[in-house]
Parts: C-alpha cells; sequence; structure tokens
C-alpha cells in the first residue's frame, strides 16, 4: 500500500540542511508528509512544486515553506538540472522566546491556511536578506558540527523565520491579536498519521474521534481549527494525494487504484476526481506524462 508518511527522528535529528542535486539524487520527489518543517530555496532550473493541492513554479532564488504535515511533491519544469537548499527541523524545538515573541511554533500553526502568510514567498520580498549565504552557514554547521553548532542552527533557522513572520505582517498577518490554538491537541496530530495508513480502509469520522478520546463535534471543531477543512474532506484529500501519485509512477489500472486508494469503485473514483481537479484520472495521467517527457 502506498503511504505518504515520512520517517523521521526529530529527537535525535531535529535538524538537516543539505544541497539537492537532480543530477545525484533520486528524482522527481513523490507526494509525502512529515511531521518536521522544511524550507526550500531554488539555486538552479524551474520547479514545479504541489502542496496541499496548490501548485508553484520556483525561480532561482524563491523559497516555499512547508508546514508540518503538510502533503507535498517536486517536479522539474526545466531541461537543466535542479539545483536547491534544504532545511528540514522540528519547529517546536526551537526555544527562543521573548515578551514581544511567542513561540514560533505557535505562531506558524495558526499561520497555516493564512493567505496573509503564503508559503511560496519570491525573491523579491527578501531585499537585503542574504537568503543564499543563510542556507550556506547551515549546511556548514550541520557538515562540521562544531562545538554550539545546535546553538547557531537555532540562531540561524530563527533569524529566517523571523524574517519570513515580518514579511507576513506587511501582508496583514495579525500575530498580536492570534488565537493560538491550544498545544493540547497531540492525539490530532498523530491521528493523521492513521489517516494516512488506513485511507484505503472504510474511514468514519465518530470512530476517528473515538481513538482521539472526544466526542464527535469536539473532534470535529478541532480538526478544523488545526487543519481548516473538515475530517471528512482530508480523508478525500489524503486519498487523492496517492491516486495522483499512482496515475503519475505506475502503469494500474483505475480499477486497481480505486481499490488500493478507499474508493468505492472505479466510477466514484473518477467523479471524485474530475470534481476536484477539473479533470478525469485518465486525463491527468496523459497531460502529466507529455509534460515530463517534454522536459526530459
Amino acid at each position: 500500500m502506498n503511504y505518504l508518511f515520512e520517517e523521521s527522528n526529530i529527537l535525535t535529528s531535529p535538524y538537516e540542511a543539505f544541497l539537492f542535486d537532480t543530477k545525484h539524487n533520486n528524482f522527481p520527489i513523490k507526494a509525502h508528509w512529515h511531521y518536521f518543517m522544511e524550507i526550500i530555496f531554488m539555486l538552479k532550473g524551474t520547479a514545479i512544486i504541489n502542496c496541499n493541492n496548490e501548485e508553484y513554479i520556483l525561480e532561482p532564488g524563491d523559497l516555499i515553506l512547508f508546514h508540518p504535515r503538510a502533503v507535498h511533491s517536486i517536479f522539474t519544469a526545466s531541461q537543466e538540472p535542479l539545483r536547491y537548499d534544504v532545511l528540514k527541523f522540528d519547529i517546536d524545538n526551537l526555544n527562543i522566546t521573548s515578551s514581544h515573541t511567542p513561540k514560533l511554533s505557535s505562531i506558524f500553526r495558526y499561520a497555516i491556511d493564512d493567505s496573509c502568510a503564503p508559503v511560496f514567498l519570491p525573491s523579491e520580498v527578501f531585499k537585503n536578506f542574504l537568503l543564499e549565504n543563510l542556507f550556506s552557514s547551515c549546511i556548514e554547521e550541520i557538515t562540521n558540527k562544531d562545538y554550539g553548532y545546535d546553538i547557531r542552527l537555532q540562531a540561524l533557522i530563527s533569524s529566517l523565520l523571523i524574517e519570513i513572520l515580518r514579511i507576513w505582517r506587511k501582508n496583514g498577518f495579525n500575530i498580536n491579536e492570534s488565537v493560538l490554538i491550544a498545544d493540547d491537541s497531540d492525539s490530532l496530530y498523530t491521528i493523521l498519521q492513521y489517516i494516512d495508513k488506513h485511507s484505503h480502509e472504510c474511514l468514519k469520522v465518530e470512530s476517528l474521534a473515538e481513538k482521539c478520546h472526544m466526542s464527535y463535534s469536539y473532534f470535529a471543531k478541532k480538526f478544523h481549527e488545526l487543519y481548516g477543512q473538515s475530517c471528512k474532506d482530508y480523508i478525500e484529500f489524503i486519498r487523492l494525494s496517492k491516486v495522483k501519485d499512482l496515475l503519475l509512477f505506475t502503469n494500474f489500472d483505475l480499477n486497481y487504484i480505486s481499490q488500493e486508494t478507499g474508493f468505492a469503485d472505479c466510477s466514484h473514483l473518477i467523479r471524485t476526481f474530475k470534481k476536484k481537479t477539473g479533470v478525469t484520472p485518465k486525463q491527468f495521467r496523459i497531460q502529466h506524462t507529455i509534460n515530463q517527457d517534454n522536459f526530459k
């Protein structure tokens, strides 16, 4: 069964920083999600990045941020190889707070799906902030692991996040009046992994609420607060993400794909897919096969 969750050990490795080059690394990057935050800084080539069903085109100098639990994938839109810097980290591990700055993890959790806090940030919004130098410094600290490297990494990452928050504030994102979500929902975070693993089965929201030891109404309310959509819609989103993955990277027919991804039958899959994407699964497979062939 196709599983979108990417394993990581954020307890022993709360930070990663590296250069990704499609000439030397496996590519494209299939749809996946994880519990840590990820930031990509584009160096060379043009990338097509899909994050939670939104598509973004990244050119050199552009940056994109993947919130924890965001489903994302990366493809190429150019004939030349892609090169980009990657930062992965557990935002809950950043303990820099002050009277003027609440816990960063709480602020970024509140920013999810806020139109004033876009995950894609073009190069021009950073002005004099030297992104390339910051990412290079992070990679150097991770590579050398010199004395105090973790403290310096926290400072570098926090500096980047503060710069992003300042850009968002200029867009209208109001931190001071944010009703920050209370951290009483660990079970709601871990339930996403259960949904991912069992999305091919018959999942009922009532049963998921029971697993979180919540009433149906409280579970539904808290789920929508955290993820900006109903649990039912999220289950459908995960199933469709797996459908797209199978359409792009396998030759399985629609009957098999519908069975593997939790749809009642092939017709149900086609109706749902077209409603959400505007094209049929067959049209989606043909279009993306042609696009990828053009860039080989």
